[in-house]
C-alpha cells in the first residue's frame, strides 16, 4: 500500500446511535478545504459525504482505509458558520453529526455526474433583486418605528404585532435594507407551514424579482430541492424561502433571519434530529452575524420571557393596518344548548346575516374526515385500528375507515364485523361531516347576487392533490366560497379580505389537557384563526370571533375576548414558574418503540437507574417510564421518559454523558430509542 498525500475527516450520514457516528478517515490525492462535498464508499456503497477537517496523522495508510472516490467539482465549499451550525445542532439534539449535515443537503448532489454538474452550475447565475414597486404602501407610525429599531439595533428581535398589523411589510422592509447595504447579501425568511409559502413568495417576488426569491420546504421534489438548494448556495437567490428545514440552508452571504409566526410548534422537528428551527435560528444568527426578528401576534412564552427579561428586543405594533379592528369575541355557553347541538342557533344566524351581506365565514374543527369513530348500535364494537391503540376516522367520501397514526384503511363493512348488525353509525363530527351538515343548513339561503351559498372544505384530506391548495385558495378569495370549514391549518397566516365571522366550534379539550403546554397553543390557535376575521378594514366594523364552549368562565377565554396575550402570558408564566415548568427548567424526553410495553418500559428504566452514576446526576430529575398518549402505533410499543434540570448546561451534560449508556444497552424485542430535547409534547 502507498501512502496518500492527505488524510481528511469525513462525515457521512450515518445516525447517532451507530457504532460510525463520528467522521470517518479517509485518503485523498489533493488538499481538500472542510467544507467540500464528497463522493466516498461506505460499506458496499457510494454516499455522499462533508470533509470536515485533516484527519490526524502522517498519511499513511491504515488497514481498511479507503480513498475518496472525489470532490463535487465546482461547488463552493460549505462555509465555516454552516458546519458551526450543523455541529452544535447535532451535540445539542444528540445526533451524530453526519446525520445532521447530510439531512441538510439535497439528496441528489450523490447522483449526479461532473457533465450533469457543469450544466447546473451554468444555469444558476446571479440575479440581483429589485425594490421594484412603483407605490409600495406608507409604513403606519408602529411600522417605523419597528423598522427603525431593527436597522439601528443589533437584536434580535421579538415583533410583537397583532394580526393585520403588518408583519410582513416590516420584514420586507427590513429584507431590502440589507440587500441594498450589500451586493452579496442574502436573506433567509421562515414560515412554519408548506401552505403559507406561496402567497409570501408572491409577495416578495412582487418586490424583488422572481429570480432573486427561492423555497425552500419538504413538499419540493429533488430537482427543485436541488435547484433552490444551488441557487442559495452559490449566492443567485438573495432569498430564501421555507419552512423549518430552511433554517439549515448553505448561505454564504447570510445577513438577516425572519421566523414568522415564530410560536408555532411546526418549527419542532418531530422525527429523526428533534431540532427547534426558531431556536437553531437564533444560534445562526449569532454564528454569522445576521440579524434575528421573530414575529408573532401570540409569541411563545419562552420568548416573551426573554423580551421579559432583555434579551430580545421587543418590538411592539398592537394595531391594524388602516381602520381595521380586532373582531369582537363572542362566548356561546354549550352548556345552556339543547342536547346534541352542533352549531348554536345564535351562531347560525350570524353567519346567515354573512352570507345575505356577500361576506365570508369560517368555522374551524381540529378533526378531519367524517366522524372520528365508527360504532355498532347492538354491541360494543367501534372501529379501532389493529395496529395503533387510536379508533380508525370515517371517511364518508370514499366510504372508508382510515388510521392517521399508521395509515391502514378499509372499506367501510357493510355489517357490524363483531355482530352482524347492519345498523353502524358515526359517533362524533368531523369536518367532512361539518361541511355536510351546513351545506344542508344553508341549502336554500341565497347571496346578495342571486347565488346559491356555497360551503367549501379545507383539511389534509382536501389539499392532498398537487395544486389543490392554491386552487381553494384562490376560490376563498375570489368570494366563490360563503363558508369555509377546516382545520386549523385554515386560521394561520392567510390574508382572507372577505372573511368578518370565525368561529372554534370544539376548543375544550386542551383547556384540561395532562400537556401543561395545551393552554399555550389553544391561546395562541384561538387568537390566530381571530386574526382572519375583519381584515378589510371596510367590513372590520361587525366582525366576530365565536367560540363555543363547555367552560365560558374559564379565565382563558377572559383573555381572548380583550385580545391580552400580556395578561395571558403574565398568568400562564406564574403557574410555571410555582411549578418549576420550562422556560423556569428544561427538559428532555427519551422514547423507547419496543414490540410489547414491558420491553419499551423496561429499558427505559433499566437506562434511568444506571443514569444515577453520573457526574451530572445530582442535578437532573429522572421520571419513571410511562407510556405514550397513544401507546401503540403500527403494531410498536411506545413509552417515554421525562427528564428535568433547573441547568440547562447540566442538563446536556448529563445527556452526553448517558449516551454511552442507553447505546450500551442490547435489550431483545427494542426497536428504536431516540432523545428529544426541549420536546413541546409530553
Amino acid at each position: 500500500m502507498s501512502a496518500w498525500p492527505h488524510r481528511v475527516a469525513v462525515v457521512v450520514p450515518t445516525p447517532a446511535h451507530s457504532s460510525i457516528a463520528g467522521p470517518l478517515t479517509y485518503g485523498s490525492e489533493l488538499a481538500l478545504p472542510p467544507g467540500t462535498l464528497v463522493r466516498v464508499p461506505l460499506g458496499k456503497r457510494d454516499v455522499l459525504g462533508i470533509v470536515w477537517g485533516e484527519a490526524f496523522g502522517d498519511g499513511a495508510p491504515v488497514a481498511g482505509e479507503k480513498a475518496i472516490g472525489g470532490p463535487l467539482d465546482g461547488l463552493p465549499p460549505l462555509a465555516e458558520g454552516w458546519r458551526r451550525l450543523v455541529a452544535f445542532a447535532a451535540a445539542y439534539y444528540q445526533r451524530s453529526v453526519g446525520e445532521v449535515a447530510l439531512a441538510a443537503v439535497p439528496p441528489q448532489l450523490r447522483e449526479l455526474s461532473p457533465e450533469q454538474w457543469q450544466r447546473r452550475l451554468r444555469r444558476t447565475s446571479a440575479t440581483a433583486a429589485t425594490g421594484s414597486v412603483d407605490d409600495p404602501p406608507m409604513l403606519t407610525e408602529e411600522q417605523s418605528a419597528a423598522l427603525s429599531q431593527v436597522r439601528t439595533q443589533p437584536g434580535p428581535f421579538l415583533l410583537f404585532g397583532a394580526t393585520g398589523s403588518g408583519k410582513t411589510e416590516v420584514y420586507l422592509r427590513a429584507v431590502a435594507d440589507v440587500l441594498a447595504a450589500d451586493p452579496a447579501a442574502q436573506a433567509l425568511v421562515m414560515v412554519p407551514e408548506i401552505n403559507l409559502t406561496p402567497q409570501l413568495q408572491a409577495r416578495f417576488v412582487e418586490r424583488f424579482g422572481e429570480g432573486a426569491v427561492v423555497s425552500l420546504h419538504s413538499g419540493m421534489t429533488n430537482p427543485q430541492r436541488l435547484k433552490a438548494w444551488l441557487a442559495a448556495h452559490t449566492g443567485a437567490a438573495r432569498i430564501v424561502l421555507g419552512t423549518r428545514m430552511a433554517v439549515f440552508a448553505s448561505l454564504p452571504g447570510l445577513a438577516l433571519v425572519i421566523v414568522d409566526e415564530e410560536h408555532d410548534p411546526s418549527y419542532k422537528q418531530q422525527e429523526g434530529a428533534r431540532y427547534s428551527a426558531r431556536d437553531l435560528a437564533l444560534y445562526r444568527g449569532k454564528l454569522e452575524g445576521a440579524k434575528v426578528v421573530l414575529g408573532s401576534a401570540t409569541p411563545s412564552l419562552e420568548s416573551w420571557q426573554a423580551s421579559e427579561k432583555g434579551r430580545y428586543q421587543r418590538l411592539a405594533m398592537p394595531s391594524r393596518v388602516g381602520q381595521g379592528r380586532l373582531p369582537e369575541v363572542r362566548l356561546v355557553d354549550m352548556n345552556q344548548q339543547p342536547k346534541g347541538t352542533v352549531v348554536s342557533p345564535q351562531l347560525l344566524a350570524a353567519i346567515q346575516e354573512r352570507i345575505a351581506r356577500g361576506e365570508q365565514s369560517l368555522l374551524f374543527l381540529n378533526r378531519r374526515g367524517y366522524a372520528p369513530v365508527l360504532a355498532c348500535n347492538a354491541c360494543d364494537w367501534k372501529s379501532e385500528c389493529p395496529h395503533c391503540s387510536a379508533f380508525r376516522v370515517f371517511h364518508k367520501i370514499d366510504r372508508t375507515l382510515r388510521c392517521h397514526h399508521c395509515g391502514f384503511t378499509e372499506r367501510v363493512p357493510r355489517a357490524c364485523p363483531q355482530c352482524g348488525n347492519l345498523d353502524i353509525a358515526p359517533l362524533g363530527r368531523g369536518t367532512e361531516r361539518l361541511e355536510e351538515h351546513l351545506a344542508e343548513l344553508f341549502a336554500g339561503t341565497m347571496r346578495p347576487d342571486g347565488q346559491a351559498a356555497r360551503v367549501a372544505r379545507m383539511d389534509a384530506d382536501t389539499t392532498r392533490a398537487k395544486g389543490s391548495l392554491e386552487a381553494q385558495l384562490t376560490e376563498v378569495h375570489s368570494g366563490a366560497v360563503d363558508v369555509l370549514v377546516g382545520t386549523q391549518m385554515v386560521t394561520k397566516g392567510h390574508d382572507f379580505r372577505r372573511i368578518t365571522l370565525v368561529a372554534a366550534l370544539n376548543a375544550d379539550s386542551a383547556l384540561f389537557s395532562s400537556d401543561f403546554r395545551a393552554p399555550e397553543r389553544l391561546f395562541s390557535l384561538l387568537m390566530q384563526a381571530a386574526g382572519r376575521a375583519g381584515r378589510d378594514a371596510s367590513r372590520a366594523g361587525h366582525s366576530q370571533m365565536w367560540v363555543q364552549t363547555w367552560a365560558p368562565d374559564h379565565p382563558l377565554f377572559g383573555a381572548l375576548r380583550k385580545h391580552d396575550y400580556p395578561a395571558f402570558a403574565r398568568q400562564q408564566l406564574e403557574e410555571r414558574e410555582a411549578a418549576a415548568m420550562p422556560p423556569f427548567s428544561y427538559q428532555a424526553l427519551v422514547r423507547a418503540e419496543a414490540r410489547t410495553q414491558e420491553v419499551a418500559q423496561g429499558f427505559l428504566r433499566t437506562a434511568g437507574d444506571a443514569a444515577q452514576d453520573l457526574p451530572e446526576a445530582p442535578q437532573v430529575t429522572v421520571f419513571p417510564p410511562v407510556p405514550m398518549a397513544v401507546q401503540r402505533v403500527a403494531n410498536v410499543e411506545r413509552a417515554q421518559m421525562v427528564v428535568e434540570s433547573m441547568s440547562r448546561p447540566a442538563l446536556q451534560r448529563f445527556l452526553a454523558g448517558w449516551q454511552p449508556v442507553l447505546q450500551a444497552q442490547r435489550v431483545k424485542g427494542l426497536i428504536r430509542w431516540a432523545v428529544d430535547v426541549d420536546p413541546l409534547a409530553i
